[in-house]
């Protein structure tokens, strides 16, 4: 993992008492939000490796029900976070895995409303600084800056259409994979920027024939 700035390797102004344990835990549980587009009624919150061990003193299990509120890494409501949970309906479920992850930071999360359901791993990677592992069982790299996630039909030419709409714009792409599982069914395209994405351009992705969703990422 490169740093881009002292910022990263520092961390990010926060609650504490760590950057990884709880700043990076935060900044996971909120970008499972976003993909999730709601607050969830329920969590399931996997820890792996030092999350499993440390979770409860380093505060690892309230940033992620911070993040899942919809709090930032500096929001003085996260010692709070449990009980503003239990107070809103959300259901929250912690385990430890004894599963050895690729990365000591490692949590899998699991978020129901009904019959809507989302998985995500995330890793803390230090000084806040995080990815997305996996989402719904699709490997792929999302660092939680500026960016969009297109789910699309694997089509040809659907990769151009989504950039050259962004190329329209003049929105400097800095980093892009596409996952998918099978050839030819859905697929994700996530795609980092270096600029603020206008609610324009996201309708306008929407519209694209065999897409069938444009989430936005916290920013």
């Amino acid at each position: 993992m490169k740093y881009r700035s002292a910022f990263d390797i520092i961390g990010p102004i926060m609650i504490g008492p760590s950057s990884s344990h709880t700043a990076g835990a935060a900044r996971i549980g909120r970008v499972a939000r976003t993909l999730f587009e709601r607050q969830p009624r329920k969590a399931v919150i996997s820890f792996y490796g030092s999350f499993a061990k440390t979770y409860k003193g380093h505060g690892t299990d309230l940033a992620i029900v911070a993040g899942l509120l919809d709090f930032d890494t500096f929001d003085e409501r996260i010692p709070d976070s449990l009980k503003i949970a239990e107070q809103s309906g959300m259901e929250v479920i912690f385990k430890t895995e004894d599963a050895v992850p690729d990365h000591p930071n490692t949590v899998k999360i699991n978020l129901y409303d009904g019959d809507i359901q989302l998985e995500v791993i995330g890793i803390s990677i230090g000084g806040g600084t995080i990815e997305i592992t996996e989402i719904n069982s699709f490997k792929l790299k999302l660092s939680g800056d500026p960016a969009i996630l297109v789910i699309h039909e694997d089509r040809f030419g659907i990769i151009s259409s989504v950039t050259s709409i962004l190329a329209k714009y003049q929105i400097n792409i800095g980093h892009m994979e596409v996952a998918r599982k099978e050839k030819g069914e859905t697929a994700i395209m996530v795609i980092e920027v270096d600029q603020k994405i206008e609610d324009k351009i996201i309708e306008e992705l929407k519209k694209l024939q065999n897409v069938t969703r444009v989430i936005r990422m916290v920013e």
